[in-house]
């Protein structure tokens, strides 16, 4: 049998104004966005667990409400506070795209607020957990509604995705710690890069 795979995402926000070194420019969204859907389709996804930061995240659910695809999201604190500090703050009309998708989610009883007393990039970190927490769960009730059984099949239907630069900041680099927790899990990784223009990366690149 084979079963569509749970994607579950994090990865860059957009840059700041005059950043010192570009991860994710406001100009490169159009590009990640296609990228994203190559992807998505390219695997037959059809379920994504993310956040909802302006960047990787938002980009990832536009994508995967054009296909159709479940969305799962998971916001470190509540909405409104985390709409101040993670979507509106950088460059791009990123505001009303959060409201509206967030709206869906909500509907379908799939956004979860984390409700821990963690901080700064301590509450980031626990949220890139709980997406992959989130992803093996929906995972491993798959499995039970299935003939699949066991923690190798549950992982043959997860797939995450890192969107971001490529390029490591250090110990505190949140995209990279994401990227290391799923491959701990045995989750398979693919790269969807911000920087380099559509000639010579892509996708898994």
């Amino acid at each position: 049998m084979t079963l569509a795979p749970i994607v579950a995402l994090a990865g860059r926000r957009i840059d700041p104004p005059h950043p010192a070194t570009p991860r994710f420019p406001l100009g490169n969204a159009p590009i990640v966005r296609e990228r994203l859907r190559t992807l998505l389709v390219g695997c037959c996804a059809d379920t994504l667990v993310c956040s909802a930061a302006c960047g990787a995240d938002l980009l990832g659910l536009e994508v995967a409400s054009s296909l159709g695809l479940r969305r799962r999201v998971v916001l470190p604190f509540d909405r409104r506070r985390f709409r101040e500090t993670s979507v509106v703050d950088r460059p791009g009309e990123w505001g009303t795209l959060f409201d509206r998708l967030i709206d869906a989610v909500a509907r379908a009883s799939d956004l979860v607020v984390l409700s821990g007393a963690a901080e700064g990039d301590a509450a980031y970190a626990a949220a890139n957990q709980a997406i992959l927490d989130e992803a093996v769960r929906l995972a491993q009730a798959r499995d039970q509604a299935t003939d699949l059984h066991g923690t190798a099949e549950e992982m043959e239907l997860l797939l995450a995705v890192v969107v971001w630069d490529g390029k490591s900041r250090g110990n505190g680099d949140l995209s990279a710690r994401f990227g290391a927790a799923a491959r701990a899990r045995g989750v398979p990784v693919v790269d969807v890069l911000t920087i380099e223009t559509l000639e010579g990366a892509g996708a898994g690149a």
